[in-house]
């Protein structure tokens, strides 16, 4: 057994004491759920936590071990649900009250997935409501709380509580869905891990949705090659998402270790650095060094779709949304977070042409960028936000200053949603009041491999994914 604690090993650690028979899932997930008791009053990562439930699911992990049978590398490793992902049996609230008897039926197919792959569900995380919010901020359930510090600082959304569960040790992996940024954002803020996939890779059947143009699926982890565990998990054809029918799966693994010697990275000055904190550009500067040192060819480059794509983004999610939420905008508005449904009544009034419009470009702008930008570019290294995270107090403001604040936080991840790109945070260093910083990788459409390579070689080249959040004022 190695002398790190459990609750700070990473799947691939965690997967090979298990089939070592070295460590059982029974004592992982005891372990976990402990910590989850200890800290989740104060971290309030989970709304709901399904303890007899895991620990049956754990015991079933482990007969299968006794019987001999031969598992893979999730076999026996506990994870959170963002609460918008149906578990049969368990209510599916998407953060808000409006759904508080939502009991699912069956698994959605990712959540069948990760449990026929062995995983074992520990419960469900908390969510902006309706995944509608890059701050993290809920009103309803209480905003989860970023482990890296005492005062309350935004945890990133919308998969707030996965971040934040990852992050403290709660759970090794956490799902997280991704609109404009939900699963980047709160990596980058809460210091790990985390993959948007590109639409078409991962079914999001049975996923609450936000928006079914945007929408993708994607883990938190402590590590890219976790990342890249889940993923090769999670992708595959789903008659139930139009989006994934016809497009093969690949592996992602065998190259995961090669290294980025001859790579070609993109620094897109224009439009990704703008306003962007000065601790966090020197971080991303010397992200760029490292992809150099080792052998990846690395240019600034012009990036005009990025801008434009920028524009037309919220004619499409925010009516999107809007369509999906008709009946509860006419009917239950009031009982919708504050900072959820005025805004979403607002995007009522956007024209039907803008959207009609708004789709025509974004369909245009990501083939001009295959033949133009990023011809000759396999990766880009961005900030995936502009700052650290700030106070929860700086986003309870006005509504007007929330959207304002909302763009912001959210420019660099949501123009990789609307050109279709697959992107991945990383943690790249850590601002002076000790709050992580995050470096987002992006790369073409279905280059996850590619994607993954990158991340796990900046990864092993530095030492910022090996640090964990001092919690004991949290205890």
């Amino acid at each position: 057994m190695t002398e790190t604690p459990l609750h700070d090993l990473t799947i691939a650690e965690l997967g090979r004491l298990i089939r070592a028979r070295d460590l059982s899932p029974i004592t992982l997930t005891e372990h976990l759920l402990a910590r989850i008791e200890a800290l989740n009053e104060r971290l309030n990562a989970f709304n709901l936590v399904v303890a007899d439930r895991a620990m049956r699911e754990a015991e079933a992990a482990e007969r299968q071990l006794q019987a001999g049978q031969r598992v893979g590398p999730l076999h026996g490793i506990p994870y959170g649900v963002k609460d918008i992902f149906d578990v049969g049996g368990l209510p599916t609230t998407a953060g808000s009250r409006t759904l508080g008897e939502n009991i699912a039926e069956r698994d959605c197919t990712v959540t069948r997935q990760l449990r026929e792959a062995g995983m074992i569900v520990l419960g469900k995380t908390i969510t902006v409501e309706f995944a509608k919010g890059i701050a993290g901020i809920n009103h309803i359930q209480g905003t989860p709380h970023n482990p890296w510090h005492e005062a309350h600082h935004i945890p990133g959304g919308s998969s707030a509580g996965s971040a934040v569960a990852v992050a403290a040790g709660m759970a090794p992996m956490a799902l997280g869905s991704d609109t404009g940024g939900s699963v980047r954002a709160p990596a980058s803020f809460c210091g790990t891990v985390g993959l948007k996939t590109t639409v078409g890779r991962v079914s999001r059947h049975g996923v609450f949705p936000l928006s079914w143009t945007l929408d993708s699926v994607g883990p938190l982890t402590r590590s890219v090659e976790d990342a890249a565990l889940v993923y090769q998990a999670m992708q595959g054809e789903d008659r139930g998402d139009d989006a994934t029918v016809g497009v093969e799966t690949h592996d992602v693994l065998p190259n995961l270790k090669v290294g980025v010697k001859g790579l070609r990275v993109g620094i897109p000055r224009d439009f990704f650095f703008d306003d962007v904190d000065p601790e966090v550009e020197k971080a991303i500067a010397s992200c760029a060094a490292v992809f150099r040192e080792f052998g990846a060819h690395v240019e600034e480059i012009a990036y005009p779709e990025a801008l434009a794509a920028q524009a037309i983004r919220p004619s499409i999610s925010s009516v999107e949304a809007c369509v999906i939420h008709a009946e509860r905008l006419r009917t239950m508005v009031d009982e919708m977070d504050h900072v959820v449904g005025p805004r979403m009544l607002e995007d009522l009034k956007r024209p039907a042409m803008d959207y009609a419009d708004a789709l025509r470009t974004m369909h245009a702008l990501r083939r001009e960028q295959l033949a133009g930008s990023l011809r000759d570019i396999d990766i880009m290294l961005t900030p995936t936000v502009p700052e650290a995270a700030p106070l929860v107090a700086t986003f309870e403001t006005t509504l007007e200053d929330y959207g304002i604040l909302s763009k912001h936080f959210s420019d660099n991840t949501a123009t990789g949603n609307v050109l279709g790109l697959c992107g991945l945070s990383v943690p790249c260093g850590m601002s002076t009041k000790g709050l992580p910083i995050g470096l987002m990788i992006y790369a073409k459409p279905f280059a996850e491999e590619v994607l993954l390579r990158a991340g796990y070689a900046y990864e092993q080249a530095t030492e910022w994914g090996r640090e964990h959040p001092d919690l004991s004022w949290a205890t």
